[in-house]
Parts: C-alpha cells; structure tokens; sequence
C-alpha cells in the first residue's frame, strides 16, 4: 500500500488549496479513506473522512463548511479542497486508507497559512 499526498504549501489567511493522495497497492475503490492532520503541540486530528461509496462521513468541527473531501475511484486519488484557510489550520496533512483490517499512512504535506 503506497499513499503519496501532494499540494501543500504556503498561503495566505482566507485562501484556498487542494490536497490530493494517490493511493495504489490495494482495492482503493473498497476502502474508506480520510485525511488527518497534526499540528505542532498538538494531536493528531480526523480532519475528513469518506466511505468508499463517496458518502462523506465525517468532518471535525473546526473545518465545517469550509473543507470538503472527495475521491476519483477511476485515478485511485483522494482530495481535500480546503476554503477559508486560517492560521490554525497550519499543519501537516495525512492521507489515511484502512484495507483489510489495517490503517495505513502516507508521508504528509505541510500546509502553512501565513501572511
């Protein structure tokens, strides 16, 4: 299983980014996927999660209206469109698939939002 995020980086309050994750080595239609992140100080928090029926199941309070999660079963790819950023949503991002009993992570991109 090989999760590979990509699109963070550095905006300004009240911008916008898209993360993705393109996911392979696993039935990625069949596994819910969702989107964590951590911040310095801080733990790791579900940011978004989707079921592999593209129902989206979950969002953390801090991010409501404001993120929305999706996935291309066809490109096996994850997204996260993230509205509104605000200095505390400054943080690295992960990817998280859960196949066959297991969770499994990618490597994390860092999402800065600075002016």
């Amino acid at each position: 299983v090989q999760l590979v995020e990509s699109g963070g980086g550095l905006v300004q309050p009240g911008g916008s980014l898209r993360l993705s994750c393109a996911a392979s080595g696993f039935t990625f239609s069949s596994s819910p996927m969702s989107w964590y992140r951590l911040a310095p100080g801080k733990g790791r928090e579900l940011v978004a999660a989707l079921t592999s029926t593209d129902v989206a199941t979950n969002y953390a309070d801090s991010v409501k209206g404001r993120f929305t999660i999706s996935r291309d079963n066809a490109k096996n790819t994850v997204y996260l469109q993230m509205n509104s950023l605000k200095p505390e949503d400054t943080a690295v991002y992960f990817c998280s698939a859960f196949w066959r009993f297991k969770r499994y992570w990618g490597q994390g991109t860092q999402v800065t939002v600075s002016s």
